[in-house]
């Protein structure tokens, strides 16, 4: 069988980039080399040789976090290239990257999400209206930034101030979120038109952390996840079905994961990652696992999803 051509795109410029390599090098020891003959390229300094490949380039893998590899900016690079790559295209990955957009659509189309405000680096912020309209303890955190970053709890009045010119170092657009304190719930799916809804993780911060931050989310031993997670037949349910409804609010495609609070037997919908991590022990590929995916058969079933969507998109194309 002739081998599937894969570029596999890791590292780039965002701030999220160690991460990126990092899931980079895990993916590509989990590739059946028997499949692929993969290249790697870096976005930060490999683009033009990227372009160069173009024509010898069967599909691509982007293992990318955050801005310029995420929010649809190299997404359009390989739709102008005619690469198929896994996961959701440029319309898709641009509204889940925004969160403020994100919670728009979440809004219009009956998906649960916290109470929230706006503003913009050049807007007049009165800290005392803000939690005058969401309480406290409110969230603080960019519009645009991935991994939590930038991203604070603010419990009184007078750590706010600070909270906003953090949120600022990352971002020009912050997002001012009521604070739901409950039991984190993240749940995958899988698929492009037909959507498999993959079992439910629960995630349990150490005593050292009040969210599932930065540093919870990718030093080993720093949270315990659960899966799956230790909620009813009912509950599941719900979760799994607001899974995929915020999946197909964002117009998304391929694979997803979307993070949920359980507060009261009340489901919020936090945000829905377009291109979760990839570590054998992430998130998501945990939970592939239990629904009988291996790290390395999920990435051949990304793989074929990403071929199958571009074999549709041609249509749009008049040569």
């Amino acid at each position: 069988m002739k081998k599937i051509r894969l570029a596999l795109l890791s590292g780039g410029v965002s701030s999220e980039r160690a991460v990126s390599l990092n899931s980079g090098k895990q993916v590509f020891d989990a590739l059946d080399k028997d499949k692929y003959d993969i290249t790697l390229y870096d976005p930060k300094t490999d683009l033009k040789q990227l372009v160069i490949d173009a024509d010898k380039i069967d599909a691509a893998l982007i293992i990318l976090h955050g801005p310029f590899g995420e929010d649809g900016t190299v997404q359009g690079l390989l739709d102008l290239l005619d690469i198929p790559y896994q996961g959701a295209g440029v319309l898709g990955s641009a509204m889940a990257m925004n969160k403020l957009v994100a919670k728009r659509l979440y809004d219009g189309a009956g998906v649960p999400t916290p109470s929230y405000l706006s503003f913009s680096m050049t807007d007049t912020i009165d800290p005392l209206k803000i939690i005058n309209a969401l309480g406290l303890p409110l969230v603080v955190k960019p519009a645009c930034a991935g991994s939590s970053v930038g991203m604070t709890i603010v419990k009184a009045a007078k750590d706010l101030e600070d909270a906003i010119e953090l949120g600022f170092q990352h971002d020009d657009t912050l997002i001012f979120e009521t604070y739901i304190k409950g039991i984190e719930l993240t749940c995958g799916v899988l698929g492009n038109d037909e959507l498999e809804a993959l079992p439910i993780i629960e995630i349990i911060p150490g005593k050292d952390h009040e969210f599932f931050d930065y540093k919870a989310k990718y030093i080993a031993g720093e949270t315990r996840e659960i899966c799956p997670a230790r909620i009813d037949e009912t509950l599941t349910k719900k979760v799994q079905k607001l899974a995929v409804k915020a999946h197909q609010a964002l117009f998304l495609k391929g694979y997803s994961r979307t993070d949920l609070i359980l507060c009261h037997n009340k489901l919020s919908v936090l945000e829905t990652n377009t291109i979760p991590g990839m570590t054998a022990t992430s998130l998501y590929p945990q939970s592939a696992q239990k629904a009988g995916y291996s790290f390395t058969k999920l990435l051949d079933k990304l793989i074929q999803l990403s071929i199958n969507e571009h074999a549709k998109q041609k249509l749009r194309r008049s040569v």
